[in-house]
């Protein structure tokens, strides 16, 4: 069974990765975001290949809160189509994935 999900996002510069952070963590979509600078992506877009420095953004969570992680990171982000990728977690530290589910409980709401 998944236990949690991380959300890889990718963010134009730290402070929007951790504006959107912050802001999930306090609506408790995500019990943690971490924020890992100085990335290179060279990707195409529009018909043309880029390559721009970008930042990673890590949102820690529980697989039933996906979608609204996803809609709240496309409501933050100042990107068009930001990468919003689901990876589950299928084991690890009991206690830590709990804190994830305890942190998150009441986005139910």
């Amino acid at each position: 069974m998944q236990e949690a999900v991380f959300c890889y996002v990718t963010c134009s510069s730290r402070e929007e990765a951790l504006a959107i952070a912050r802001r999930l963590v306090e609506e408790r979509l995500a019990a943690c975001g971490n924020v890992i600078p100085s990335m290179e992506s060279v990707y195409r877009w529009e018909g043309a290949i880029h390559q721009e420095p970008e930042v990673v953004l890590i949102l820690k969570t529980r697989p039933e809160l996906v979608d609204r992680v996803t809609e709240r990171v496309r409501a933050l982000h100042g990107y068009a189509c930001p990468c919003v990728a689901a990876l589950p977690v299928i084991g690890g530290n009991p206690a830590y994935l709990d804190w994830i589910r305890a942190e998150t409980a009441s986005a139910d709401d």
